[in-house]
């Protein structure tokens, strides 16, 4: 059978490979042990199954593909440890995933999509447009082979990457179930999910009760301005979006967090605190203030006012903190290893979608 044709035995949930298993004629219990070589021990190849006959192997490998990330490029950061890697697909695309260390644990940031489709104009990830979903087995092996190459165990997951996950709904959904109901599986407290604000997804998501922690990128108090930078804006209104988070916040008892990248001139200014302030006060929540990442596309600039922001937002009763900058020396923001490593589908394919 081609690959192309073969079933995806990694974006399988229990139920999906116990069903696939018992109509190939064997036990209920075989799901069970493939189950855990794939989630558990997370084997990169059937022949690895021992207590699996080899003959029920190679039938495996006929009706099963176990998908593979390549390492295509690994910086590590001589300042903190972190480790960003440019992981290859198997159709020869490309993503990013961060290895961050903290004093609570390993954290990973990973990828939803190939591009992204959402514009938001200080993002390198969006640059290229939208390339394709990443499948449940393409997140999970971000995770498995980040931990197979560096040999710590991660902790905590972020969905902050290349991508908006709220626009690849269901392949996330999916990732998140199977990564909770392993053996040794995460629950999803040690999850944050990052959304530039797809309402109508977050209102699906509050429903589910799930316990993820959930992150708004943010980045500006009014819509006229953020329409200019986030054009998801255009679509799902800041006062629609806080409706929804003060559901989600409602439905979960989970704190909601906000991203605001601070942009020297755009939205850092003495105006801009109190517009954020006036948007957030009186709602339990935190604000994390970053310092933007400068890409050579754009000619945003990193603020110089980010403490003087932060004092502002504090001394007005909100809760708000500075992001640790990780990874400085090798550019772990993302997006920018998948352009400079010749990866940029702009310039070898036409990318599908655009700005939602």
């Amino acid at each position: 059978m081609d690959e192309l044709q073969k079933i995806d035995i990694l974006s399988l949930d229990r139920e999906e490979l116990a069903a696939e298993i018992t109509a190939m004629g064997e036990k209920a219990f075989r799901a069970k042990q493939i189950y855990d070589w794939l989630h558990v021990k997370k084997i990169s190849d059937f022949s690895q199954m021992s207590n699996i006959s080899a003959q029920f192997r190679e039938e495996l490998s006929k009706k099963f593909c176990l998908k593979q990330l390549i390492i295509k490029k690994k910086l590590v950061s001589a300042i903190d440890n972190t480790v960003k890697y440019l992981y290859g697909l198997p159709d020869g695309e490309a993503v990013e995933t961060v290895l961050m260390e903290y004093k609570h644990g390993n954290s990973l940031c990973i990828s939803t999509q190939v591009g992204c489709r959402m514009g938001c104009r200080f993002c390198a990830s969006t640059i290229a447009g939208f390339v394709r979903h990443l499948l449940p087995s393409e997140m999970l092996l971000q995770i498995y082979e980040t931990e197979r190459d560096s040999g710590r165990h991660v902790d905590s997951i972020v969905l902050m990457g290349i991508g908006e996950p709220l626009d690849n709904y269901d392949n996330v959904l999916k990732f998140l179930s199977l990564l909770n109901s392993e053996g040794d599986g995460m629950s999803l407290r040690h999850i944050s999910l990052s959304t530039c604000g797809v309402v109508n997804r977050i209102y699906d998501l509050a429903e589910l009760k799930t316990g993820l922690t959930l992150s708004i990128s943010l980045h500006a108090a009014t819509d006229e301005r953020r329409s200019e930078i986030m054009p998801i804006n255009r679509k799902f209104h800041l006062d629609e979006l806080m409706k929804a988070c003060r559901y989600y916040f409602e439905q979960t008892g989970r704190r909601i967090s906000f991203e605001y990248s601070l942009i020297e001139g755009v939205n850092d200014t003495e105006q801009s605190a109190q517009e954020l302030i006036n948007l957030l006060g009186g709602f339990n929540c935190h604000v994390n203030l970053i310092p933007i990442n400068e890409i050579r596309e754009r000619d945003f600039r990193k603020s110089r006012s980010v403490e003087r922001f932060r004092k502002r937002l504090c001394d007005a009763g909100l809760n708000a903190t500075v992001r640790r900058t990780l990874g400085a020396d090798i550019n772990a923001a993302c997006g920018q290893l998948r352009r400079d490593g010749g990866l940029n589908n702009a310039d070898n394919k036409q990318t599908t979608g655009g700005e939602l």
